[in-house]
């Protein structure tokens, strides 16, 4: 996807981060992936997960997988 069409995305922050928004990150669907950036520098960098990436890693997160 061209970056012009990244920066019009429709990007979102979760409803569980803090209001203060200083170790946010936000998402986008960008089509064939899913965009993640740091929401305190949008014309940063933006990384792309394939859907089934990030499908991978919620279930992981959702299953305690990760913790420590």
């Amino acid at each position: 996807m061209p970056v012009k069409d990244v920066k019009r995305s429709a990007w979102r922050k979760s409803s569980h981060s803090s209001q203060e928004g200083d170790t946010c990150i936000e998402l986008a669907d960008l089509d064939a992936s899913v965009g993640f950036r740091d929401s305190t520098d949008p014309e940063g960098p933006v990384l792309r997960f394939s859907r089934p990436a990030v499908a991978s890693l919620v279930s992981r997160i959702k299953a305690s997988e990760l913790d420590r």
